[in-house]
């Protein structure tokens, strides 16, 4: 009886070790960003899982519902078993701009319009707005994020990683600055960057910035478009809409990255006052971001999705990842005329991470090349 235990034990231990995924050994200025080319609910919810975090009391999952007739915000149904698992409650904020969005009730229903209807849905500022100290930083001295934002005992930040006409790309630092600030918040991101533009003798007419600006800061006149810098909140959606290029970013912000950098230290003071995990979901990747009503077809369609506790080491990955799809570079550089290297480069300056990454296929445990993550077959 003693040997039949024995050997049972040892057939357990046999059989436990090989169900684990081999340790990956990284360097201190490495981090491990963990990859699947499939994007389903089930790898989704891997990737979560590979992170081993630490989330308990109150979770809130970070998303965003996409504005009302985007056609490439992510299918919500990717989250429902990660909502399962973890009883998150769907986190957002009000957006700056005049449209459903900008009020808590109909940005609720837009929600649940979009499918976002197995969780509760927490608009973060619907009451009031809370700051945070920022000391030692190059723009601000506080940050202003929805009073909600103290509620949840950690985050788990979901994004959809696309392009955006004002940062190059939007990715998980993006989702925590300019997706957590309040409107209040968000004004001090954009405030004094407004499109230039060029050539404006081009404008055939088609009206489609004046239709798409959320600030109806556009005019026409003979002589072309007009910007009201009294009205624009500096969006650069039009600089996305308009096809013949007539918009672009202004010259001073462009060269200083004054934006990006500001996205930066509001991601940096925020995910320092939560605990956070990070979740980037590469699909239908235009040149836009979802809070655009018309989006424009996607450049890349689909690359797979990864997941890391590193801000800068997801973003790095992502960016890299695209690019190579792209064959590029910098593709977003290459779309929008924006880098968005220097969220990634001053990220890493505020010591919010790593640059450097290991692959890791969160399916088999074993690292994998850039290139090789590519070749992946679903």
């Amino acid at each position: 009886m003693k040997i039949k235990l024995l050997l049972l034990t040892l057939v357990a231990i046999v059989c436990s070790s090989c169900n684990q995924k081999p340790k990956i050994e990284v360097n201190d200025d490495e981090s491990i960003v963990y990859f699947c080319s499939e994007i389903t609910p089930e790898n989704i919810l891997k990737l979560y899982e590979a992170l081993d975090a630490d989330n308990k009391g109150k979770i809130g999952l970070k998303v965003h519902f996409g504005e009302d007739g985007n056609i490439n915000i992510l299918n919500p149904e990717l989250l429902r078993p990660l909502v399962e698992k973890t009883n998150a409650t769907f986190v957002e904020t009000n957006v700056l701009y005049v449209g459903e969005r900008r009020f808590t009730d109909s940005h609720i229903k837009v929600a649940k319009k979009h499918g976002f209807t197995f969780a509760p849905i927490d608009i973060l500022d619907a009451e009031d707005e809370l700051e945070y100290p920022a000391e030692g930083l190059r723009h601000y001295t506080k940050v202003k994020t929805g009073s909600h934002f103290a509620d949840y005992d950690s985050y788990i930040v979901y994004s959809h990683f696309k392009g955006h006409g004002r940062s190059g790309f939007g990715g998980a630092i993006k989702n925590i600055s300019m997706g957590f600030a309040s409107p209040g918040g968000k004004m001090a991101m954009h405030a004094t960057s407004f499109p230039a533009t060029n050539d404006a003798d081009k404008c055939v007419k088609c009206m489609r910035c004046v239709s798409q600006c959320p600030a109806n800061a556009i005019t026409i006149t003979e002589n072309g478009p007009v910007i009201d810098t009294t009205k624009c909140i500096g969006c650069a959606k039009c600089i996305a809409e308009c096809g013949l290029g007539i918009f672009t970013p202004e010259r001073k912000e462009m060269e200083d990255d004054i934006f990006n950098e500001r996205l930066v230290e509001y991601a940096y003071v925020l995910s320092k006052a939560k605990p956070m995990v990070y979740i980037n979901v590469m699909d239908n990747i235009s040149k836009t971001c979802d809070c655009s009503s018309k989006a424009p077809e996607p450049f890349v369609d689909k690359v797979g999705a990864v997941a890391s506790t590193d801000l800068v080491a997801i973003e790095n990955a992502c960016q890299q990842l695209v690019s190579m799809k792209y064959h590029s570079q910098d593709a977003f550089k290459d779309v929008n005329g924006i880098s968005g290297n220097s969220q990634i480069e001053y990220a890493a300056k505020l010591g919010l991470g790593n640059k450097k990454f290991v692959l890791v296929d969160v399916l088999t445990g074993k690292r994998i090349t850039l290139e090789e993550a590519l070749k992946m077959k679903e």
